[in-house]
């Protein structure tokens, strides 16, 4: 990829270049009105940008007379962005679920999108506010929390260093005064949030936060030939394995989410999928949710 140093461009001239690139590669086209309407430039702009675009990678795009558009060339080779597959769906992903805008996005044009959804979580905006300030300033928060271990909510003390996705939930990972330990805090159940003072313990202290565990995966053993393969191809798997790197303290969660959790002869091959064939090291602590 040649960057804006290389080629001696200004950032705002190789975001629209970018932009030029990333509308034929996933539109086929791209025009004047594109880069007026999405950046606010002028006609003799835009018109400037396309022909710097086209000075640079000629054979990337052709002018169609009768579609008014460049449109992308069978020779056509980035030099300003790497495609990506998971970018992309993960860009059109957040669009179905309304977390981003369309004028934010410059690549998703007209593609129907729907997506399996999950109930809102009710996180405070205030709450995550007090959260993310006190990781940042390395200190400790006073909040009120209701666990599933409890009947009702306590007061608690915690420091907390960073957040956390499940898959589902978002959590706050954070020592625990209580109960004299790292755990994971469910960030919507945390009801109130009081006084904050200096942390006594940090990161480094959570030593299943700070070690990672390896997860070497493979097709369930049970499945046809075929049927390896296309689990196979659907993991990024090499010679029918993947290894998956992931922080200890998310260890539990992962298991849960890719189904490993459960002996895999308890369902049958074609719905396990996968099977997890090592851990590295083995696991031999206990889950530290609340």
């Amino acid at each position: 990829m040649a960057s804006q140093h290389m080629l001696g461009l200004r950032w705002g001239v190789e975001q629209r270049l970018e932009f030029v690139e990333t509308r034929l590669f996933w539109e086929g086209f791209v025009n004047r009105s594109d880069l007026i309407d999405t950046f606010g430039i002028s006609v003799q702009q835009a018109s400037t940008d396309l022909n710097r675009y086209l000075a640079l990678a000629p054979d990337n795009m052709i002018y169609d007379k009768s579609a008014k558009s460049y449109v992308r060339r069978e020779t056509y080779a980035p030099k300003f962005f790497k495609p990506s597959a998971d970018q992309f769906l993960a860009q059109l992903r957040s669009l179905a679920e309304g977390t981003l805008q369309p004028d934010h996005v410059w690549s998703m044009g007209t593609t129907p999108v729907e997506v399996a959804t999950t109930p809102a979580r009710g996180i405070d905006v205030m709450v995550l506010r007090d959260i993310i300030t006190a990781v940042r300033a390395k200190d400790a928060l006073e909040i009120e929390y209701q666990s599933m271990a409890k009947p009702e909510p306590l007061w608690r003390w915690i420091e907390p260093h960073a957040i956390g996705f499940d898959g589902f939930r978002w959590h706050v990972r954070a020592y625990c005064a209580n109960d004299s330990m790292f755990k994971d805090f469910v960030i919507s159940r945390i009801i109130a949030v009081g006084e904050r003072r200096s942390a006594s313990v940090c990161a480094q202290d959570d030593l299943d936060w700070q070690q990672t565990v390896t997860l070497t995966i493979g097709p369930h053993p049970k499945l046809t030939s075929g049927q390896k393969r296309i689990i196979e191809l659907d993991y990024g798997m090499s010679r029918g394995v993947a290894e998956i790197q992931v922080k200890r303290a998310f260890l539990y969660y992962t298991l849960k989410r890719l189904g490993l959790d459960v002996d895999p002869s308890t369902r049958r091959p074609q719905d396990q999928q996968i099977v997890l064939l090592s851990m590295s090291p083995p696991l031999d602590g206990a889950r530290t949710d609340d």
